[in-house]
């Protein structure tokens, strides 16, 4: 590539970059076990590091995306059932007591009514809104970056990644069976019990395809229902649409992705009402203190400054 040398990285940057994907690929290969995708992403990064300087600002800020991923990836290390107990009985129980319906043979979980009483336009809705759960947010971020929004772009971001970090330690703390489990398998948990669809079945039977058994297929961990993330990453959006002053179809749009995936987290049978609520509660303290506390910490709002100026445009220096 012939660019002119301001439009290069720099030698530090080069080679923080290599060491950091080796680095990378060396240790999920060791703990994790390194699949065809580990490396197509990491040789894709550094293409679009040294590519160009748009597309070097691009891989950037995509960072707290990337560390989202793999901090989910390597949760396989150690396992949060090898750290405390997994739940499963008390959890159902308690969402017995205060949501149970009652059936003709008793009263039951709402997953377990959704499983006997299901329609097709809400397994077909019910797919379509759990396949936004992540998608969405990270097409949100990048129209925010494109737009120029760069500072809102890289709050959402962070913010993003830190809900999920706080999610992943409740995780730890505390292990708990999803509702599809308890159905199948019963109270006793089995840490070698492969990843199930659930409700999400009805979806693919539907359609025809085989989307959500691929995705499910790559679960880290089973036994991490508490909090739903899948409740949180949609509110996360919203919130953030909200913030950056996004048109109303934008909001309205979200705000009815988010319900969806909220009721399809339940009515597939993959969280508990409670999971729900705790995910709710994870997205909005997660929110609280990254925005009250962490960016009101000088050093922090420094990083943040200098990190907003790199990923923007500078036709000053070369980069564009």
């Amino acid at each position: 590539m012939n660019y002119p040398k301001a439009m290069l990285p720099t030698g530090r940057e080069t080679a923080t970059l290599l060491v950091l994907v080796c680095a990378f690929l060396l240790l999920t290969a060791q703990f994790v076990g390194l699949r065809g995708e580990h490396v197509l992403l990491a040789m894709l990064y550094v293409v679009l590091f040294l590519l160009r300087p748009v597309t070097r600002r691009l891989a950037v800020a995509m960072l707290p995306f990337a560390l989202f991923g793999i901090s989910y990836d390597w949760m396989r290390v150690v396992p949060n059932y090898e750290v405390n107990p997994i739940d499963t009985q008390p959890l159902y129980e308690a969402e017995k007591m205060l949501f149970g319906i009652q059936g003709e043979a008793g009263s039951m979980i709402p997953g377990e009514f959704f499983n006997q009483h299901n329609w097709k336009a809400a397994d077909f809705m019910s797919g379509v809104f759990y396949l936004c759960w992540v998608p969405v947010p990270i097409a949100f971020g990048l129209w925010l970056y494109v737009r120029g929004q760069r500072d809102f772009y890289l709050r959402f971001a962070m913010a993003f990644l830190f809900v999920n970090l706080l999610g992943f330690c409740i995780y730890y703390i505390h292990p708990a069976a999803p509702p599809w489990y308890v159905i199948e398998h019963g109270f006793e948990a089995d840490v070698n019990t492969p990843a199930s669809i659930a409700g999400l079945a009805r979806f693919e039977e539907l359609l025809g395809v085989d989307v959500f058994t691929n995705i499910y297929g790559r679960n880290a961990n089973i036994f991490a229902a508490v909090p739903s993330l899948h409740a949180a990453y949609m509110l996360i959006a919203f919130v953030y649409a909200v913030i950056s002053r996004q048109n109303t179809f934008v909001k309205v749009l979200f705000a009815v992705i988010t319900l969806g995936i909220w009721f399809t987290a339940v009515y597939t049978c993959h969280h508990y009402i409670i999971d729900v609520l705790l995910g709710i509660a994870t997205a909005l303290t997660g929110i609280l203190l990254f925005e009250k506390g962490l960016l009101r910490n000088k050093a922090f709002a420094r990083f943040v400054a200098r990190y907003v100026e790199y990923i923007s445009p500078d036709t000053t220096d070369g980069r564009d």
